[in-house]
């Protein structure tokens, strides 16, 4: 087979297959993270950025190459989540700009779409690393540059780029010491691999499922209203609810709600639309169905009706009407309070820590951090809510801060500062040492100078056997975590705490805070408080309700 030119048809299946490849093998990709901890989340972001261009390249029936690469490059930029996500995007964005204005692509046009891709990806990263994604594009590029002289057929030019990338991927452990003492590849570079993959089955020719990234399954703020038939119905109650949520409400949490709902019904829709989650099922027992409802929070809009008696009603039609007016309340809020000078937003990851960052002043708290790293669109539409002319973005987790700074690219109407905190004790000392009375630029440098003199570490579990920096650790282990490194491991939570403590603490440390998970109570809590403060009689030591899931504490020593 050979075949010298795609259109934007064929581009357009090469682009879903490649999103579907990478949906597919997510978890896998998950697990390839460094750190055994249960939150790695490559694969997740990587997905969830791709799926974001996905629904807009579904929307379009007919589209020339230019609209799709309109499609993919805004949807991966809104839709980014960390840094895999993020440079992913930028990949696209290259790629998608070197494209756009032509009929056809060829071997030629390509090799210049992938230069294009990685010279806009190692821009957009300050400190470009390899062994990472950018190694595996950066060789995908360099392949491609040496067959334009070689061929003009794609199919030829696709097996010689992807298998140089598979190559380039097996020998990242030779570039970052780290992935070679986990054993692992580099997963943004599977990530990237898997959707390249993906892309040149479909032009091939060969049957690719696309079933998984169908409109229906994605991610949406609308539903598409249909009549309920009511022949042959097997659960004979249309319940339909909203949650008004008053817990952290994870991807991770909605699909365990979404199984436990299949599990007691059918013609199950759940839509989550910022601190509403919209839920339409049929189910024989409503009331299992609201109580597993109210352990994510309160209940409005609840409507049952017998279907056997009152049957084609429209799916979740209150709960829409209700979703789009208090959107509507939300932005006109926005619009009538006066214009302040400057603004806070801050990324938490547990009520009380959320509380901690409202009570320093902080205007608008993202829902997110380790567990679920928010997009570039969940920055700009928070940075939306915020009537400041000024505002300090405090990412409080490393992998946030490529979307934040995305977010500020693409904001025009305010002056936006991205303060790097890596951790949330980083971001929390950041916005306390913020001064009114200097400028903005002033705050950026002070914030960011002050932040670096914290110490943070961080207390989970192990997912799986492995060995970091010469230590051990099997799964089930608790893992005390610094800020680049293990630094503890053993099987109970307060003496591998303890031992973190003692790896952050010297003798300039002042204070030592506690900030202690969902997972642990205040009382297991303040006694750990209280053996800090006999082994380090000279700090000060602080215990904090921080509410995060998967860490029992989160740690600062300043």
């Amino acid at each position: 087979m050979v075949i010298k030119t795609i259109d934007a048809k064929t581009l357009k299946k090469m682009f879903l297959a490649g999103a579907s490849s990478i949906e597919a093998k997510k978890e896998y990709i998950n697990e390839l993270n460094v750190f055994p901890v249960p939150d790695g989340d490559t694969g997740t972001n990587m997905t969830l950025t791709i799926m974001s261009a996905v629904k807009e390249v579904n929307a379009l029936s007919d589209p020339s190459i230019e609209e799709l690469a309109k499609a993919i490059s805004g949807g991966s930029l809104r839709g980014a989540r960390g840094n895999s996500g993020v440079i992913l995007s930028q990949l696209f964005r290259g790629f998608t700009k070197e494209i756009k204005d032509y009929k056809e692509i060829n071997v030629t046009i390509m090799s210049n779409a992938f230069q294009k891709a990685v010279e806009t990806a190692y821009r957009a990263v300050m400190k470009p690393k390899e062994g990472t994604i950018l190694t595996v594009a950066r060789g995908g590029a360099e392949r491609a540059a040496q067959l334009v002289s070689e061929t003009d057929d794609l199919v030829y030019f696709g097996k010689e780029v992807i298998a140089h990338m598979e190559t380039v991927l097996k020998n990242t452990p030779e570039l970052l010491p780290v992935l070679k003492e986990a054993g692992v590849v580099d997963s943004g570079g599977q990530g990237l691999l898997e959707i390249v993959k993906g892309a040149y089955d479909a032009l091939l020719g060969k049957e690719v499922s696309l079933d998984n990234i169908t409109s229906n399954n994605l991610p949406s703020t609308g539903i598409n209203i249909e009549r309920i038939s009511t022949e042959d119905i097997k659960f004979g109650y249309c319940t339909e609810f909203i949650i008004m949520l008053e817990k952290e409400y994870s991807q991770k949490t909605e699909e365990e709600f979404k199984t436990y709902l299949e599990s007691i019904g059918d013609s199950l829709v759940v839509v989550s639309d910022d601190d509403i989650v919209k839920v339409h099922v049929h189910t024989n027992d409503p009331g299992l169905a609201i109580q597993k409802a109210l352990t994510y929070g309160s209940l409005t809009r609840m409507k049952i009706d017998n279907m056997r008696e009152e049957h084609n009603e429209k799916v979740i039609k209150d709960a829409e009407k209700a979703a789009a007016e208090q959107k509507k309340q939300e932005e006109k809020a926005v619009e009538n309070k006066p214009r302040k000078k400057v603004g806070f937003i801050a990324v938490s990851m547990g009520e009380g820590l959320d509380e901690i960052f409202t009570g320093l002043g902080v205007d608008y708290i993202i829902k997110g951090g380790q567990t679920m790293n928010p997009s570039t669109e969940d920055m700009l539409n928070a940075i939306s809510k915020v009537n400041a002319d000024n505002i300090f973005i405090l990412p409080n987790n490393g992998n946030i801060i490529l979307a934040a700074d995305q977010a500020k690219h693409l904001t025009e109407d305010k002056n936006i500062y991205v303060i790097p905190s890596k951790t949330i004790p980083q971001g929390i000392t950041a916005v306390i040492n913020f001064v009114y009375d200097k400028s903005p630029e002033e705050n950026a440098a002070r914030m960011t100078e002050e932040m670096k003199k914290v110490k943070s570490g961080q207390v989970t579990y192990a997912v799986r056997d492995t060995s970091i920096d010469g230590k051990e650790i099997k799964q089930g282990n608790i893992m005390g975590i610094g800020e680049k490194t293990i630094l503890s491991v053993g099987s109970d939570v307060k003496e591998t705490t303890l031992e973190l403590i003692q790896s952050l603490a010297d003798d300039e440390s002042e204070l030592i805070s506690l900030y202690y998970g969902e997972d642990i109570n205040e009382e297991e809590a303040n006694l750990l408080g209280d053996e800090i403060m006999s082994a380090y009689p000279d700090l000060d030591v602080e215990v904090h309700y921080g509410g995060q899931p998967i860490y029992y504490y989160v740690i600062s020593v300043e």
